[in-house]
């Protein structure tokens, strides 16, 4: 999810029946299950990062990240599986690998193009990550691959029958409060998030002309609440700093908005929107409800609310503390969570009802049927 700067090291981060003489020009569709594409952040990252050119506040590759499930780390910025580790379960997939592992290009059930600290803007993170545009770059590959094998009219119908999963946004407003860029002080919040939407429907866009029709997002966490940026409002008791929730406020609406308008433009778009922010807060606020005991300070990290970005000890701050049992907690480190609490959440995104606090018009088990 987030990645801190030199500024802030230490403060943290069917199939139709039809006359056999018309099959032959009809698209087959693909006898096996959707495939599954993902993009955006650390939320779904299964590993991208372990093979750029980048630093150990954008990897999660060393113990403790991994221990309650892989038992080793893999790059999962949690203690165990993410979002899209469990919605590949559901959807009966294996695990999708990341697309840089090396040796992987077999591409039938999708890939995970997803890499920590990345943002919608191209400035996010610059250099460390792998931004949404390069994302893009990444499937286009994919897709070559897909025609090359299948032949046109079974790559097109399997690319439509496929989900595509985001998760985007949260470190292009962390990124001004976590290092030293400026770039927030040169617009408005609005403007601001006006630039990270549009670049996000570029992104949708794109993915819609080489044949994507299934798209699956969450909108961002109420990121001023999160342990990571809480920690630089201590001087006020630790309250949740107000400038990082007011961006992500203005992103979750202007994504509502996008999506409703996509699918009024681009025929068969369909889409599910998560309500993560939401979903995330309750469980802060009120863990015991969730089967959790702290929803407010990391399993994992240092100093107050173990905001500071330090599991592991591989980052600037070696110091730091390990809860014993991360299941009761919400937040795994300063900004990611535990794995109990992304199985909650994906069974929501599964197979959940439209509502406030769920997901809609459609849940992702409808769009991988």
């Amino acid at each position: 999810m987030a990645r801190l700067g030199s500024f802030s090291s230490l403060w943290i981060l069917h199939i139709l029946l039809i006359p056999g003489s018309c099959l032959s020009n009809q698209p087959r569709r693909p006898e096996n299950n959707a495939a599954l594409f993902i993009f955006g952040d650390s939320f779904l990252d299964s590993g991208n990062n372990n093979y750029i050119n980048t630093t150990t506040l954008d990897q999660a590759n060393f113990w403790p990240y991994g221990e309650t499930y892989f038992k080793y780390p893999t790059g999962r910025f949690s203690d165990g599986r993410l979002v899209s580790d469990f919605i590949a379960e559901y959807a009966k997939l294996p695990l999708i690998r990341p697309f840089l592992q090396p040796g992987i290009r077999q591409y039938d059930n999708g890939v995970n193009l997803a890499s920590a600290g990345a943002g919608a803007l191209v400035e996010t993170f610059q250099g460390s990550v792998i931004d949404l545009k390069t994302q893009l770059r990444y499937f286009k590959k994919v897709e070559t691959w897909f025609r090359h094998k299948f032949g046109n009219p079974e790559a097109k119908a399997r690319l439509s029958s496929a989900v595509y999963l985001f998760s985007i946004g949260t470190n292009d407003y962390m990124s001004p409060f976590l290092t030293n860029s400026t770039l927030l002080d040169s617009y408005s919040e609005s403007q601001y998030v006006g630039m990270v939407i549009g670049n996000l429907t570029t992104i949708i866009k794109g993915i819609y002309r080489r044949g994507g029709r299934k798209f699956g997002f969450i909108n961002v966490v109420d990121l001023g609440c999160v342990p990571g940026l809480r920690i630089i409002n201590s001087e006020n008791n630790g309250t949740c700093l107000e400038e990082a929730s007011i961006l992500a406020k203005l992103h979750n609406e202007a994504l509502s908005k996008l999506l409703a308008t996509l699918e009024n433009q681009l025929h068969g778009f369909k889409y599910s929107l998560f309500d993560f922010n939401s979903n995330i807060r309750r469980r802060m606020d009120h863990p015991s409800k969730y089967g959790l005991m702290e929803g407010k300070t990391a399993c994992c990290g240092k100093g107050q609310f173990r905001g500071i970005f330090s599991c592991g000890g591989k980052r600037a701050v070696k110091e730091f503390q390990l809860c014993k049992n991360p299941s009761e907690y919400v937040f795994w480190d300063s900004f990611h969570l535990t794995e109990k609490v992304y199985k909650q959440l994906a069974d929501q995104m599964w197979r959940g009802t439209g509502n406030t606090h769920a997901v809609g018009p459609y849940n992702l088990k409808n769009l991988f049927q």
